[in-house]
């Protein structure tokens, strides 16, 4: 089940939390960012000294220091300037690089530990969750974080420095006045508050709203053949022109919010700059202040305007951070993983004996699907098993892949219960050739090659020849180099599936197991794939579910599934003697063809 521990901790506590292995970056970027923003808020006080030194002549702030001639004094202060210039450079550069480079470890970081759990996760976990939704917190949420590092961070640890550094200068130099330029600060801070928290919500819908978009366009895509088949291209596009409706709204709403918080900054900094030009010009008049610190009460007033009307922005930036770390924290919180035994298997060593024992199970939602399942299946041996529709076929496969587990009873292999075996190498003991093949975007040889790397071009070939698909293969234009397209698009169905057969052949599993490998392929298609078994099942534990009942006329032993219980088992010739489900079953197929 997901954890939802993080609900309670603030999101910004979370990403340092993460972030902790890099600290000595961290501390690096904001000791860079820190004096790229004390030598930036030198010039005005420079600016200052010059109108100092312009006024005054030798009885200036740099006279008192022992530099008499104002020439000289000017030429100190130029000499000062480049220093200061250099060093506001130099550091610039220094916190873009740290900042960038904490962004991309972060993200890369990121990425990678959320993907890497969410593989980790039982495979109820992703047929309760949308695929779109899952690649936008991959992508869009991730990259969400990275733009904040990249300018956020920085720019929130310069406002601080900057408000830091002229309340001191102000404080220190004209206490009397300088209170009028602080004023607005706990206002601006209470006003930042009270965004934030008005924001948070309406950036959370923003990203819902956008993985609610990508679920539909990811399914849109993968669907796009029916989509044509049926017509509907009107009606998806107004399903899509929908949804992205609402996330523009929701985009919008949190913009009408995010635009106000600038001016209303600007107002309050005006407040304060109007009363610093109108008081301190009084006293200055008046002798009571030098013209060279009235000059720098005016110019560090107006750099502290800058920064603050960027604060909206960055505020922006660290709201929709904040919305995208809650997604990926909770992401890679997430816990719905089947607890893996610790017991080795070696593949070499498995005889492929299975026992089930009053085996129940159901998902998380609706009635059971397997009730007081008991049948056992001997090494060696090639057993079918058939049943309508909704009988509970594919759902044994999936517990015997381990993507589930029984909700009570057990399933032994080789006598130990499935559960005590470390689940990598219960994988690696099992070969599954699924109905719904899924081939990745390469060449054909990299399709039969996936999960067996090492294996050689020969061993390559000799699968494809054993799953009667080296001769296709060979026909295509470039062909074990060809590439197959997007989950095989530019193969046919009956070639997909061989591929198929001959990705499990080159692993060489001691249990292989066929989830209705020939229930969408053409008769000569089925032929080819029947005289592969006839190879590639001997001296091996082999379990075919079937639609097709001439692919297990010949098993061993074949179960009959009807409502999750096994109703009639024995050969095929046994079971036609029979008046059961078989019998009709076989009735019905014989009708059509033998090849059904």
């Amino acid at each position: 089940m997901s954890n939802d521990s993080t609900k309670d901790v603030h999101p910004l506590k979370q990403l340092i939390s993460y972030v902790r292995p890099f600290r000595n970056h961290v501390r690096l970027a904001t000791l860079f960012s820190i004096l790229n923003k004390l030598f930036d808020l030198a010039p005005p006080i420079l600016i200052g000294v010059a109108v100092d030194i312009v006024v005054k002549g030798e009885e200036s702030l740099l006279a008192g220091l022992g530099v008499a001639d104002p020439f000289h004094q000017l030429l100190l202060l130029a000499g000062i300037t480049v220093v200061v210039w250099v060093f506001e450079s130099v550091f610039q550069y220094l916190f873009e690089v740290y900042w960038r480079d904490l962004a991309q470890f972060t993200q890369d970081s990121l990425r990678k530990d959320a993907y890497r759990n969410i593989q980790e996760q039982e495979l109820a976990f992703f047929e309760e969750r949308s695929t779109g939704d899952l690649i936008t917190i991959l992508n869009d949420d991730i990259n969400q974080l990275e733009r904040f590092l990249d300018h956020g961070a920085n720019d929130l640890i310069q406002v601080v420095v900057t408000v830091t550094v002229i309340g001191s200068i102000f404080m220190f130099s004209a206490p009397e006045i300088g209170w009028m330029a602080l004023f607005p600060m706990p206002y601006i801070i209470w006003g930042s508050v009270w965004f934030q928290k008005k924001l948070a919500p309406r950036y959370k819908l923003v990203r819902e709203r956008a993985g609610e978009t990508s679920s539909q366009l990811v399914n849109n895509l993968g669907g796009i053949a029916t989509i044509k088949g049926f017509g509907t291209e009107e009606y998806e596009n107004e399903r899509i022109g929908d949804l992205s409706k609402k996330y523009k709204e929701a985009n919008q709403s949190v913009i009408r919010l995010s635009a106000a918080f600038v001016p209303l900054i600007r107002m309050l900094i005006m407040a304060g700059f109007i009363g610093i030009l109108i008081f301190a010009g009084f006293k200055t008049l008046d002798g009571e202040m030098e013209v060279g610190l009235y000059s720098v009460l005016i110019f560090v007033t107006q750099r502290l305007l800058w920064p603050l009307t960027r604060l909206g922005e960055t505020f922006d930036l660290y709201q929709r951070a904040m919305a995208s770390t809650n997604r990926v924290m909770s992401l890679l919180k997430t816990k719905e993983k089947l607890p893996s035994g610790s017991r080795a298997l070696a593949p070499q060593n498995v005889e492929g004996n299975y026992t089930f024992e009053n085996v129940q199970f159901h998902y998380r939602t609706g009635g059971p699907v397997l009730k007081n399942l008991n049948m056992k299946i001997k090494s060696g041996q090639t057993v079918g098993i058939v049943g309508a529709t909704g009988a509970g076929k594919s759902s044994l496969i999936k517990l015997l892949m381990r993507f589930y587990d029984v909700t009570s009873g057990r399933i032994l292999l080789d006598g130990v219960d499935l559960r005590e075996y470390d689940i990598r190498h219960l994988v690696q003991s099992s070969g599954l050739v699924s109905q719904d093949v899924f081939l990745f975007y390469g060449t054909v040889a990299e399709n039969i090659r996936y999960g067996t790397f090492d294996a050689t071009d020969d061993e390559v070939k000799q699968a494809a020849k054993l799953a009667e698909a080296h001769d296709f293969i060979e026909s295509l234009p470039d062909g074990y180099n060809t590439m197959v397209g997007e989950r095989g698009q530019k193969l046919s169905g009956g070639q997909r599936q061989r591929i198929s057969i001959a990705r499990a052949i080159l692993k060489n599993p001691p249990i292989l197991i066929l989830d209705e490998a020939t229930s969408a392929v053409d008769n000569e298609t089925e032929a080819a794939i029947q005289r592969s078994l006839n190879h590639i099942t001997k001296n091996r534990t082999t379990i075919i579910i079937a639609h097709r009942l001439s692919t297990i006329r010949h098993a061993d032993t074949i179960f009959v599934l009807d409502s999750g219980e096994v109703t009639e088992s024995g050969r095929h010739e046994e079971l036609i003697e029979q008046d059961g489900i078989y019998k009709q079953l076989w009735k019905v197929q014989m009708g059509e063809s033998v090849f059904i």
